[in-house]
């Protein structure tokens, strides 16, 4: 970041920061705190495992019409979507007459920002996720991660529409899907599937507990599962029949002593194994699920061309080779990326923390911004204010206690962002189909 842009980014929050209605905004975030929490509330009690969000989504899109949202909607992936539309940009405006004077029939959707909070939870189907309260605190599974990024989704929609503030580009406010684990990013990867319609020039993503962290720097993963099947048999009768479990063993035991490099920092774990019917039987099949991770795509690929190689190698090598097959299929792909570190949001980010007096701490991190940045868009995942604990697991908590801070934080980010996208300031790549990855 250059002093200019640090020059330039500190006189554009110290101007949004005179406009009154920004003020009547962060008053409604002041003395609505109990609103926000009734919000926390109701979602936490409507479960949302990962491919089981469409309760708690179909509650959002009530929620984005009572808060005067336009163009409702749940996408093919189950997104649930709303738009708050801008003051008109002499530069859209201009655009947009431009089109119509030579003769095609649609004009191209303005660059908008997009404001999103997972939907999903970790946890399986029938899980309890009643909430109860202890004080402040706030006790369920999913209190902190997500719930607590989604409430402060409503909290901006609603402190905006309060105050009459419209941004100076349209914000897509969503919902997600498919955030968490075998969810791979799914719902995030199907709006930047329809960028042609959503051209998303910048993306904030509300993720969690805490009121200074940014996630800045993508953290890719891969998942693969390893099949070996064979012919099985009886544990005597069949002795001599090649035993999956054995000869995947050796090749995880080849992995676990693979070089990693410790920069960039890479990870290689396994996570499950799975075959086998009884004690007294050789195994037809088994398998296991690792998890490979990197803040390097590069890397990434070396890794699992690694891990290629190495399994096998292991099978191939087994004297009943000839019996067993193999499978290696990629069950997850999270890219790695990161924002660069002269861009304009990056700036943007560090103007408004010096506002507010905030110690900006940048993360790396695994988050729904890995898929906007891995596509050259500029993103971050944010902090929603509060503090959290046991994420991930039944015992998890979040207390809101002076989350206030946190969302005046996101308000100014995301007021900031849309002049820089509306200006043009933060170039992004044209409008594509998102190729499979």
């Amino acid at each position: 970041m250059t002093s200019s842009q640090a020059a330039s980014a500190n006189a554009r929050i110290n101007k949004i920061a005179s406009d009154p209605r920004l003020h009547r905004a962060f008053h409604w975030l002041h003395i609505h705190s109990l609103q926000m929490r009734q919000w926390q509330l109701e979602m936490l009690a409507i479960p949302a495992p990962t491919f089981h969000e469409s309760a708690r989504a179909a509650w959002f899109l009530d929620r984005f019409h009572h808060l005067g949202l336009t163009n409702l909607h749940l996408d093919s992936a189950g997104n649930a979507l709303a738009t708050l539309q801008p003051t008109t940009p002499a530069r859209v405006a201009h655009s947009s007459q431009l089109h119509a004077m030579s003769g095609e029939p649609h004009p191209p959707a303005p660059p908008r920002l997009l404001l999103s909070a997972h939907l999903d939870t970790v946890f399986p189907p029938n899980t309890n996720t009643t909430p109860r309260e202890d004080g402040p605190r706030i006790l369920a599974p999913g209190a902190s991660d997500n719930a607590a990024g989604l409430t402060a989704l409503l909290a901006i929609a609603a402190a905006l529409q309060h105050a009459g503030l419209a941004p100076a580009c349209p914000i897509l406010f969503a919902a997600n899907t498919g955030e968490e684990g075998a969810g791979d990013l799914y719902g995030m990867k199907q709006l930047f599937a329809q960028q042609p319609s959503h051209n998303i020039a910048a993306a904030l993503a509300l993720e969690g507990s805490g009121h200074a962290t940014i996630v800045d720097r993508a953290l890719g993963s891969r998942r693969l599962r390893i099949t070996l099947t064979g012919p099985g048999g009886h544990s005597w009768a069949d002795a001599a029949m090649p035993n999956p479990i054995f000869i995947l063993s050796r090749a995880l035991a080849a992995l676990s002593r693979l070089e990693l490099p410790s920069t960039p920092r890479t990870t290689l774990h396994c996570g499950t194994i799975n075959g086998g019917t009884s004690v007294n039987s050789i195994p037809q099949s088994v398998t296991a699920e690792l998890d490979l991770r990197s803040v390097s795509a590069a890397q990434l690929d070396l890794t699992e061309s690694s891990v290629f190689t190495l399994v096998r190698d292991a099978v191939e090598t087994a004297d009943t080779a000839r019996l067993l097959t193999i499978a290696i299929d990629r069950i997850g792909n999270r890219p790695a990326a990161e924002l660069a570190s002269d861009s304009p949001l990056l700036a943007s980010v560090h103007a408004v923390d010096r506002h507010l007096s905030i110690p900006t701490a940048s993360r790396i991190g695994s988050t729904d911004a890995n898929l906007p940045l891995s596509l050259g868009v500029p993103a971050l995942a944010i902090g929603a204010g509060g503090t959290g604990g046991g994420i991930h697991t039944l015992q998890e908590w979040f207390d809101p206690t002076a989350r206030e801070l946190a969302l005046r934080r996101i308000l100014l980010l995301v007021l900031d962002t849309c002049h820089l996208i509306a200006e043009g300031h933060l170039p992004h790549k044209p409008p594509h189909q998102l190729s499979e990855t």
